[in-house]
């Protein structure tokens, strides 16, 4: 399968979120799984392309052309194949054509915007992709309250259950991966 990994791009995280990171990707490489990501050194995307590569698992990095141009970004040179794009959106796009499956990091600005567009695709029956957020330390905790609160208010009118799931166990986020069954279009909407 081939998996999207959304998650921080910072240098400056607690190490307790890399290391964690590093085993899910080498985890998921031994079963046989590959990366495809945003081809990030550093952080969270650094950890999981070095728990890939550790695991022998492929990596396909995606990244505009002015991180490289501008230097805003360390590009990870381990990848098996590395793809650029001119803008951020053609990166999202290639990587969610890419993947069979997303699994959200910790992360930052915009891994928050990764995860939103992947679920509001998903609620508009685009893709019936696995999305699993690997909650590391609760980080993810207030958000889930947070979207559970504007399900309760009504300004989101489909039912957030089942369309993605929140795990705090590297072995949770691998079940659940394994053990998807895709589906389109499932999701009730009120209009």
């Amino acid at each position: 399968m081939k998996i999207c990994v959304f998650g921080a791009a910072s240098a400056h995280i607690d190490d307790k979120y890399v290391k964690t990171t590093e085993e899910l990707g080498e985890k998921l490489a031994k079963r046989g799984h590959s990366l495809v990501y945003g081809a990030g050194a550093t952080g969270l995307m650094g950890a999981a392309a070095r728990g890939f590569k550790r695991g022998g698992g492929k990596i396909k990095g995606v990244i505009p052309e002015f991180f490289r141009d501008e230097s805003i970004e360390q590009i990870y040179t381990g990848c098996d194949e590395l793809v650029y794009t001119k803008t951020m959106s053609e990166r999202k796009m290639l990587m969610e054509d890419s993947a069979d499956a997303f699994v959200i990091l910790p992360g930052g600005v915009g891994t928050f915007e990764e995860f939103f567009e992947v679920l509001t695709l998903k609620q508009l029956g685009r893709h019936g992709k696995a999305m699993v957020i690997y909650d590391i330390d609760g980080f993810y905790k207030e958000m889930q309250v947070f979207l559970r609160s504007v399900v309760d208010k009504k300004f989101i009118t489909f039912e957030l259950d089942g369309m993605y799931k929140c795990v705090d166990t590297v072995d949770a986020v691998i079940d659940y991966l394994e053990n998807y069954i895709q589906k389109i279009d499932i999701y009730k909407r009120e209009v």
